[in-house]
């Protein structure tokens, strides 16, 4: 952390005329839906300057004035231990938000006040809302918010942001944040702990954002990134400090942490005692008990099995891959556009080398807008939906607390089920959400296995719709890919250095999803793809055309007969393989191109299926990797992949002859 995090004063915001809001809080507990409602769709996502985690920024209009929203990462303490919780943190320092909007769940309301507590501690102009009020008052639990906002001194609102409850009120506090006095509470500790405190905030000069107190406390837990913010503001002077903070830490061999955490602790019950009264007997809701089954193997898993069959199988597979394909790419492409456009770019355009550039074999409109719009969008579009649909229920963090345990033989916790279960969506954007794991090892396996064997949703939809045509051939492909999922994971996680890592996640409610939820989540990605995904299947489409007019592409496929050879397949499956290294979907729809003109039989459609999932990640999702974890890994991944996607199909090809399974 910088010291310009150090600066006191919101002058950038007032020189753009906008104020600021940050939302702050555990993950899980409705920062993002929050955040969505305060802010619509148009939303940008980056990276944090110096990290690789990202931060949704939007712009609000409350009570006629212009706001930016800033949706933090997920972090349990402003002593920060992850890169997502500094990241947080780094936010409050260098955005100086006018108001910081502490988001928790009303049904974990001790255990999350500690956090609050440390935020009035800090000085920040805090807001707290206690979120997802609906379940809680389900649960029969009573909140008394006005007798909260008295103990804390601060703004307290109950909401249900996935039900738009108390999004009016919210926006009126943030608006008038300021205009009213609200007496802040001072939260005494024991009178050892407060010496120390005090003893460490009075030796401070500097001006700083968070309270000399809070900064004490901090340094007496020896946050590094604090310690080198009071080393550049304190200048001679923090010699001294440092002295007398080492001598504390000596005289508390350690102890400093466990004693302010169970204090704080016993503060934050204190504050429920009378607000919050739970029930003598707790009702148990309908959400409750699917949250159980969902959780347990013996329920979750046929859950589970359920859920992949209507959501990938019935509606991405047989919907979007079948159904909107064959009416987008067959009906509308294929009969009306192509035909039309071909007139019209010949009649206008007499040179037949652009002709071939816009609408030949490669063209730009007959190859790249008919694969990304008319076989390609469709797929993607209906995983976007089912995947948000999923999201909202609340779904995910049980399904990764259901995995946890076989993947912890993968040498990944739970949590890397997210970006696995997002591969299936776009296998690029899984590999930027692999920095949310913990541990180094874990995101390079996660990697690994996304590179392998995780078919993104227009992949999957293709080769579902080509397989399961034929009995067996999709289940011959699925199989064999989960083999080797298991395979690579095992050795990953045993020849990879590195420690297992640790998994804690907040279960958020299970609810039935809001329809205005799915739909502003899927009209988000869908953007992401339109922006990002459509210029590079043009790209492809220009690049496939030079190959074309310098020879170079014939040259490629020649190259590549003897492998296709080897593998059992035709010379012509080569350009299924050069269009897989441009999109992975680009070569599955250049599978769908050869399966229509009758080119392969079941037995090489599901081996070419086997090795185009395996082979070596498209060109943006090796991009990706190489920005994530750098040339030699990112290089080592695709030369391991593409190695054992061929030795794979060699080997499934003999094993089909041989056993005649799909003759």
């Amino acid at each position: 952390m910088s010291s310009s995090c150090c600066n006191s004063s919101s002058e950038t915001a007032l020189r753009e005329g906008v104020r600021r809001v940050a939302l702050v809080g555990n993950p899980n507990v409705g920062k993002s839906v929050l955040f969505n409602a305060l802010t619509g769709a148009y939303v940008t996502v980056s990276n944090y300057p110096g990290t690789s985690v990202e931060v949704s920024r939007g712009n609000a209009i409350l009570e006629g004035e212009s706001w930016q929203v800033i949706d933090t990462p997920g972090m349990y303490s402003i002593h920060t231990i992850t890169e997502e919780e500094r990241v947080a943190r780094e936010i409050l320092l260098n955005e100086t938000p006018d108001v910081v909007l502490h988001v928790l769940d009303a049904r974990n309301l001790e255990r999350m006040l500690a956090m609050t507590v440390q935020l009035i501690e800090a000085e920040l102009p805090v807001i707290l809302v206690v979120n997802i009020m609906d379940e809680a008052e389900r649960m029969g639990l009573k909140i008394d918010l006005e007798l909260l906002q008295e103990r804390l001194g601060i703004p307290v609102i109950g909401a249900a942001t996935a039900r738009k409850r108390g999004l009016d009120e919210i926006r009126s506090a943030v608006a008038e944040y300021g205009q009213q006095k609200h007496v802040r509470r001072h939260f005494p500790y024991s009178r050892l702990l407060e010496h120390d405190i005090n003893e460490i905030a009075g030796m401070m000069t500097g001006e700083y954002i968070l309270s000399r107190r809070a900064l004490a406390m901090l340094l007496l837990q020896q946050d590094e990134e604090i310690i080198s913010i009071l080393r550049h503001r304190e200048g001679d002077g923090y010699a001294v400090l440092a002295e007398v903070a080492r001598d504390i830490s000596f005289k508390r061999r350690g102890s400093f942490h466990l004693n302010l955490s169970l204090e704080r602790n016993e503060i934050a019950k204190e504050l429920v005692m009378g607000v919050f009264v739970a029930p003598e007997k707790r009702v148990v809701t309908l959400s409750e008990r699917l949250s159980n089954w969902s959780v347990k193997p013996l329920t979750g898993i046929p859950l589970l099995l359920i859920v992949l069959y209507f959501g990938l199988y019935k509606f991405v597979g047989e919907f979007g891959a079948g159904t909107v394909v064959d009416l987008l790419e067959k009906q509308i492409f294929v009969e009306i556009v192509n035909p039309w456009v071909t007139n019209l770019v010949k009649n206008a355009i007499p040179w037949e080398i652009v002709q071939e550039l816009i609408v030949g074999e490669y063209g730009i409109i007959t190859l790249g807008i008919r694969y990304a719009v008319g076989i390609i969008l469709p797929i993607v579009a209906t995983f976007f939906i089912f995947f948000s649909f999923l999201e909202d229920t609340g779904y995910f963090p049980r399904l990764a607390l259901l995995v946890d345990r076989v993947f912890k033989y993968f040498g990944m916790s739970g949590r890397a089920v997210i970006p696995m279960v997002l591969g299936f969506g776009c296998d690029t954007m899984a590999t930027m959400v692999t920095r949310t794991l913990e541990t180094v090892r874990e995101r390079v396996i996660a990697t690994v296995l996304l590179a392998l064997a995780i078919p993104c949703s227009a992949q999957l939809g293709v080769i579902i719709a080509l397989l399961s045509k034929t009995p067996g051939a999709l289940a011959v492909w699925g199989v064999f890919l989960l083999l080797i999922f298991i395979v690579v994971g095992l050795l990953a996680a045993r020849l990879l250095p590195g420690e297992a890592p640790m998994f804690y996640m907040e279960l958020p409610p299970m609810r039935l999803p809001q329809l205005s939820n799915v739909l502003t989540k899927t009209y988000t990605r869908m953007q992401w793809y339109f922006m990002e995904i459509m210029p590079l299947f043009v790209i492809a489409s220009i690049l496939l055309w030079l190959g074309k007019v310098t020879g170079f592409f014939e040259k490629a496929v020649e190259a590549m007969t003897p492998v296709m050879n080897s593998i059992g397949l035709p010379k012509e499956a080569a350009v299924a393989f050069i269009f897989g290294f441009f999109r992975r979907d680009y070569g599955a729809a250049g599978l769908y191109d050869l399966q229509t003109k009758g080119l392969m039989d079941a037995r090489q459609l599901t081996v070419a299926a086997v090795t185009l999932t395996l082979f070596i990640p498209c060109v943006a999702q090796f991009l990706v990797m190489k920005k994530e974890r750098g040339w030699k890994v990112a290089g080592g991944i695709g030369l391991f992949v593409s190695l054992l996607a061929f030795g794979s199909g060699y080997v499934l090809n003999k094993l089909l002859l041989v056993t005649g399974l799909l003759a």
